[in-house]
């Protein structure tokens, strides 16, 4: 599949870029999709809700009542869980939502989302740029003139640029991060996909 870059104003620089076909162009795997999706949420759990239990409330130890000849059901304490300020019955215990995947499989998925993008066409490059300033303004105008201002667009850079970052940390629906944080779930979670040039040439060369 072969792409033209284009400048930030929009227009084309000339220069084409064919992606490769290991990554760009395989049939998608649905299922190791699912996976890494499902493992990226879990990991981003905290686990730490927790109530008390009849064992942890403050309060009194009193029995309540005579074990017999009250009238009414046996309680022995005012912590139970059917009375007001009780303990938690079976309430949530901090745990870890942690999964693990191969890594083979997870690089499946990438390359499987990265397929399906291009497959819809929605991948556009962009050449490299820098910015001198934090500008959102500025911003906008790039991903208006790229044609990548619809929902949820996700912006891939080959390293960290501050201020580009910072430019886009405003946008709701732009997703800017460079190529060693891209997910699966980050890139079936946009609509389009705009890379700086060489991002692809990252891409291959992790192929394992």
């Amino acid at each position: 599949m072969e792409l033209s870059v284009y400048k930030i104003d929009g227009s084309e620089s000339g220069k084409k870029v064919t992606l490769d076909e290991r990554i760009f162009g395989i049939e998608p795997n649905d299922h190791a999709i699912y996976l890494d999706v499902k493992q990226y949420l879990a990991n981003q759990r905290q686990g730490t809700s927790k109530t008390k239990d009849r064992s942890e409330v403050a309060y009194s130890t009193k029995k309540m009542g005579r074990q017999k000849g009250g009238g009414g059901a046996r309680h022995g304490s005012i912590k139970a869980g059917i009375y007001v300020g009780g303990g938690n019955i079976h309430g949530p215990e901090p745990r870890c939502y942690r999964k693990k995947l191969n890594k083979k499989l997870k690089q499946l998925a990438r390359f499987s989302a990265l397929s399906y993008k291009a497959q819809e066409g929605v991948i556009t490059l962009v050449e490299n740029f820098a910015m001198d300033a934090p500008k959102t303004k500025e911003f906008i105008g790039i991903l208006n003139s790229l044609k990548a201002n619809g929902r949820k667009v996700l912006f891939v850079l080959p390293e960290n640029s501050d201020n580009i970052f910072l430019s886009s940390r405003n946008l709701p629906e732009v997703n800017v991060i460079t190529v060693d944080e891209i997910n699966t779930y980050a890139i079936m979670n946009a609509n389009s996909l705009v890379m700086v040039d060489g991002v692809q040439e990252i891409i291959a060369s992790r192929i394992k």
